[in-house]
């Protein structure tokens, strides 16, 4: 199972990206959302993990419309004018490992 992890910051993407690789998921981290749709159709996800705050909201509607169930870390009042229900909203604090078990169970 592809897993990516969209967070423009590094520890939260790293740290996920490893527990993820632990578990046994290929897990593969992108600063942007820009940077995520760019490595289309190499590594389509069949998850995606997103911190949402600072990106485009027209590139995150791309992201919606790959069909994949989508995990939104922190809050996102902007998801509700996203088209799509593929998505879970996580509100901060979470862990590293309570992220990691959502994505174990989808």
């Amino acid at each position: 199972m592809v897993v990516w992890i969209i967070d423009a910051e590094q520890w939260p993407r790293a740290l996920l990206r490893a527990e993820l690789i632990e578990r046994g998921f290929d897990a593969v981290g992108y600063i942007t959302v820009r940077d995520a749709i760019d490595s289309l159709p190499e590594r389509r996800p069949d998850a995606i993990v997103v911190q949402l705050r600072g990106q485009p909201i027209p590139l995150v509607r791309r992201l919606v419309n790959l069909h994949v169930p989508i995990l939104v870390i922190g809050s996102a009042p902007e998801i509700h004018d996203l088209p799509g229900r593929d998505w879970t909203v996580l509100p901060r604090p979470v862990s590293i490992g309570e992220i990691a078990d959502r994505v174990a169970a989808l």
